[in-house]
């Protein structure tokens, strides 16, 4: 006899071995025992979640000679039959290759002849969203008015497919997910009987990867004693699947969040080095953020030691939920990019240092940088030019501090050099687009006019991110725009975007005449929230006529 793989060796044989879908068990085992089986049935759900094996195993019970409970007794001629594939009045057909006009028909022809041993003609139709529209409409009579010999059993993972007419003639069921502790448990079971050795950890790790797919966790829990020993680990799960280490996955989500790019290249070279799939590990990447979050809420995770656990304890108490949010987002949309792309090594590592450097320009805490620019204001050492001013700033901090007052849209050292002579260039750099667009001068007009720009040239999330918000000149160089409902972590992660600050700073400029930055600004005007340092630096350097901003 040939191998059989452990998906189909313990596919379940009655009701009770199916795991995770005991509401719809229990109901179908009533109406099979108070004799209420209906004549078509329509079973929806997720890969590996026990369709194909519930459509059997009905098929089974409505035919067999000696049923207990509502359960097959898998004994009797009839069960044997249909167990073997002998019994011809049990018919099996995927849609999925059989899915023209003509096989329906080869059905309404064979329906009119009783069944050869059994007590009804059961067909079971699997992946039914695959029949063309000509093969549903042919099904459609038959399906609603089956002669009493013959029952029907639909099986699809798209019912939103279906035509209304089909759905609307059979008795549906939903199949859910299967929690990652029914599929440990089913997994315990069959390593049991097939002498396999497991770890707890192992079995969950197993179940995390199947995504609540049965026949998924089998086809790992296979793959993983291919090796010919039977002896399975966290460790041996990881290197088999290209899972990278938990300490990978940790190490550059934390050089994210400190903004430390080195770290994360250096993570990175080691993690290729490794031959890990770099899609797979984005993955966990994002499943790891979502761990983060789910901790920050609950304080507890499943399938992470205790030394993960605190490793995750760090990273929470040290970054906020929008931040975690706006990463998942990120890593998504990086994720996107990288399967559009050949050059995935490249796309990848360029996206980690974005992560890593895109919302902040120095390291250290944006408190301890304010501090130490507020004593130097006070000293009263940058009275003077604001040349003096500027290399003050650098002076406190090096090379960082200098980026720590550069503008939020970069400049060249040609600008700066410019701005600190009061020689502006005022011809702005979008100026050929000028012609083809007129704003007023005054922000309370052309900020209006911008808005429906924007939406005139279908940028529409931005447009809409942007809806109620005012803009106010700040200085010579620096318009504030001002959410005056606040903004949504969704409409902060859509504005920061580098390239929707071009947008809006490049029509800005253009209503202006000249080179222009803008700043968000989260509160509205004349509150009586206290003010922050960050706004305190910002006033004086607006009432002193000094051109740098700080960057959130």
């Amino acid at each position: 006899m040939g191998y059989t793989a452990l998906y189909r060796k313990f596919r379940p044989l009655t009701f009770g071995e199916m795991v995770g879908q005991e509401p719809i068990t229990k109901t179908l085992k009533n109406q099979i025992m108070a004799g209420r089986v209906g004549h078509a049935y329509l079973l929806n759900g997720g890969r590996g979640t026990g369709k194909t094996s519930a459509a059997k195993i009905l098929a089974r019970a409505i035919n067999c000679l000696n049923p207990k409970e509502g359960e097959p007794c898998n004994e009797c001629e009839i069960c044997k039959g249909a167990l073997s594939g002998s019994l011809t009045d049990i018919v099996e057909m995927d849609a999925a290759s059989n899915n023209s006009v003509e096989d329906i028909r080869s059905i309404r022809e064979e329906v009119n002849f009783l069944p050869t041993k059994a007590k009804y003609r059961v067909y079971i139709i699997d992946e039914v969203h695959m029949l063309s529209t000509g093969a549903f409409n042919a099904l459609l009579k038959t399906l609603e008015e089956p002669p009493e010999h013959v029952k029907f059993i639909l099986a699809t993972t798209e019912p939103q497919k279906l035509p209304a007419t089909i759905l609307s003639r059979c008795q549906r069921f939903d199949y859910k997910r299967i929690s990652n502790e029914d599929i440990v448990k089913r997994l315990e079971i069959v390593c049991r009987e097939s002498q396999i050795e497991a770890t707890k950890g192992a079995l969950m790790i197993i179940a995390s990867l199947s995504e609540g797919a049965m026949r998924d966790a089998l086809s790992i829990l296979e793959r993983c004693i291919q090796d010919g020993e039977n002896k399975i680990d966290e460790e041996k799960i990881k290197d088999l699947i290209g899972i990278p280490k938990v300490i990978f996955v940790n190490g550059i989500i934390k050089a994210m969040i400190e903004y430390d790019i080195d770290k994360a290249l250096q993570m990175i070279e080691t993690l290729l080095k490794e031959g890990k799939d770099i899609n797979q590990f984005i993955w966990e990447m994002i499943k790891y953020v979502k761990d983060i979050l789910v901790y920050q809420a609950t304080k507890k995770l499943e399938i992470y030691d205790e030394e993960e656990i605190k490793q995750i304890k760090v990273i929470a108490e040290a970054v906020t939920k929008d931040k975690l949010v706006d990463l998942v987002y990120q890593l998504s949309e990086l994720e996107n990019n990288i399967k559009a792309t050949t050059q995935k090594t490249i796309m990848f590592e360029a996206g980690i240092i974005r992560l890593c450097s895109e919302q902040a320009q120095v390291s250290g805490k944006l408190e301890d940088r304010v501090e130490k620019i507020e004593k130097y204001l006070k000293s009263g050492k940058a009275v003077g030019t604001t040349g003096g001013a500027m290399n003050g700033m650098s002076a406190i901090g090096g090379q960082g501090g200098s980026r720590f007052v550069t503008n939020v849209v970069s400049t060249n050292s040609a600008q700066v050099s410019n701005q600190t002579s009061h020689t502006i260039n005022t011809k702005p750099k979008s100026q050929a687009t000028s012609k083809t667009k007129s704003f007023s001068k005054n922000s309370e007009e052309y900020w209006p006019q911008i808005m429906d720009d924007l939406r005139q040239n279908g940028k529409i999330v931005l447009y809409t991110n942007l809806k109620g918000s005012k803009a106010k000149e700040l200085n010579d160089m620096t318009v504030g725009i001002e959410f005056p409902n606040g903004m949504t972590s969704f409409g902060k992660a859509v504005l920061e975007k580098q390239e929707n600050i071009r947008e809006i700073s490049n029509l800005v400029s253009i209503a202006c005449g000249k080179e222009m930055q803008i700043k968000y600004l989260t509160q509205t005007v004349g509150t009586n929230q206290p003010i922050t340092k960050e706004e305190n630096l910002q006033n004086f350097a607006n009432e002193s006529d000094i051109p740098f901003n700080i960057i959130e």
